[in-house]
């Protein structure tokens, strides 16, 4: 039996929500989130900020470790909300921006056929394609683009704007539905990057 990690009705005890991550794998990887069924707990006054530092109380986790252990039961579902996720409870989080960022892009090759990895603040290796695409919406404070690319399930990075910039270098303009778009080819598909002009 999993023990639970509501300690009262509004706070979690966060040694019980390590001990409970770190015993469902080996602390490596992600976990199986998508297939556990738990039931909603509450609030855990935890939030990823915009520039991907991870808060807890007000306080900066700053043990990557740590960081990484809560980044593998991640999980955002269909309600738009995301959670820690464990095969016993579910507890929803904050997030600024997105759950990610992408502080890193590796282009191999040229053309329709190249292939466009990005790497994560939690080290993963993220590859562009219709599994993974990039999305670019606006930011409706400034008007600026806010690029993302899917990491997995519905969770996303954020690219940083020097990972951004890199990535509009190996861009080239195609027209789409009369409109001349900038964009990037990965694994064969293309993706928008915004609107020429």
């Amino acid at each position: 039996m999993v023990e639970s990690l509501n300690q009262s009705n509004s706070e979690f005890d966060m040694s019980a929500l390590i001990k409970a991550a770190k015993a469902q794998g080996d602390g490596q990887g992600q976990r199986p989130v998508e297939k556990w069924n738990p039931e909603y707990c509450g609030e855990m006054d935890m939030i990823i900020k915009a520039d991907g530092s991870w808060w807890h109380e007000g306080t900066r986790i700053t043990r990557l470790p740590l960081v990484k252990l809560f980044a593998s039961i991640l999980r955002k579902d269909e309600d738009g909300e995301t959670y820690l996720v464990t095969p016993a409870e579910k507890i929803r989080i904050q997030i600024e921006q997105a759950h990610f960022l992408a502080i890193r892009v590796d282009v191999e090759g040229e053309g329709k056929d190249q292939r466009v990895f990005f790497t994560t603040n939690m080290d993963e290796v993220i590859e562009v394609g219709p599994e993974r695409p990039i999305r670019v919406d606006i930011n409706p404070d400034n008007q600026e683009p806010r690029p993302f690319i899917t990491v997995r399930g519905r969770l996303e990075a954020l690219l940083s704007r020097p990972v951004f910039y890199e990535l509009v270098e190996h861009g080239v303009v195609e027209t789409i539905d009369g409109d001349d778009q900038l964009g990037v080819y990965a694994s064969g598909a293309f993706f928008v990057l915004g609107k020429v002009g």
